[in-house]
């Protein structure tokens, strides 16, 4: 798990530091999560940065339930807006 939760904090340093300081405190939470959610944060981590950003800041929602619904957990977990 260690080596995971390595390449995650990695996976999670974006070109953006906005997004960065909301996606890398989340990475300690990765072991507590279900496995299915542990899926759902490792495809979130594949999109685009555009597209995170635009989703973390409100610009624009979420057309998929399970991304959507990890993006409120992740903002909730870093005190974003």
């Amino acid at each position: 798990m260690k080596e995971k939760l390595a390449r995650l904090k990695w996976a999670c340093r974006r070109g953006m530091l906005e997004l960065d300081v909301i996606l890398e405190p989340f990475v300690p939470e990765f072991p507590n999560l279900t496995a299915e959610d542990q899926q759902t944060f490792e495809r979130l981590l594949s999109c685009d940065d555009p597209e995170l950003f635009a989703w973390f800041m409100g610009h624009e929602s979420c057309e998929d339930g399970k991304l959507a619904a990890m993006i409120k957990r992740v903002r909730d977990h870093s005190g974003a807006i």
